[in-house]
């Protein structure tokens, strides 16, 4: 990934915080048909491995042992020029897109244990089910059909080795553009936009910070 040094993100709370509050990730491995992309919910354990599963039919179920990159994708969106002072002042600004990406290089192992499977399961659906107003849980389901379930699907388990991360966030420019930008993002109020726009606010809370 190009990391120019303005947006090279290597603070291991920030990156973890992102892959924890955008856990669907893209995981792209090598095989003899070339390179393969699939994508899932990660949940990150602790600090050292990924955790989370794949229909029995899914590629990934060959590919014990491989090398995989893993990228989990933040909030991003298009920046107008002209959210910039400085365009208004000279002419001399172009549009870019803002974004935040964590990149994660590690080893695969296929998981075939049920006990391991059905925590897993339990774990993803009661986090991803707390805002509901009435929570679903895995327990809800009858247990014949849990187990059917469970023998249709197979665990992913990645150690890290290596994370990287690269958030754009108009960090290569003056107090008044990235202004102007979180004030083009408020009055626009696109899909990503308030996420966008609180990632950028994190970043300049930090930068000041030191």
């Amino acid at each position: 990934m190009y990391l120019p040094r303005a947006f090279h993100e290597t603070r291991i709370d920030v990156l973890q915080a992102l892959m924890r509050d955008y856990p669907f990730a893209t995981i792209v491995t090598h095989g003899a048909d070339g390179l393969t992309a699939n994508h899932l919910p990660l949940e990150l354990t602790g600090d050292a491995s990924l955790h989370g599963h794949v229909a029995s039919g899914n590629e990934l179920t060959q590919a014990d042992g491989a090398q995989v990159l893993v990228i989990f994708h933040g909030a991003d969106g298009y920046i107008s020029p002209n959210w910039y002072p400085s365009k208004h002042e000279t002419g001399r600004e172009v549009p870019t897109w803002n974004y935040a990406v964590v990149h994660v290089h590690g080893r695969l192992r296929v998981v075939q244990d049920k006990a391991w499977l059905r925590q897993l399961l339990e774990r993803l659906t009661d986090r991803h089910e707390a805002s509901q107003p009435k929570p679903w849980h895995v327990g809800d389901a009858p247990e014949d059909h849990i187990e059917n379930m469970l023998r249709m699907i197979v665990g992913i388990d990645i150690a890290i080795e290596r994370i990287e991360g690269k958030f754009k966030l108009s960090q290569n420019h003056p107090d008044a553009n990235r202004a102007g930008v979180l004030k083009g993002l408020a009055e626009r109020n696109g899909r990503r936009d308030a996420e966008l726009a609180q990632l950028m606010q994190q970043a300049e809370e930090r930068r000041r910070d030191g």
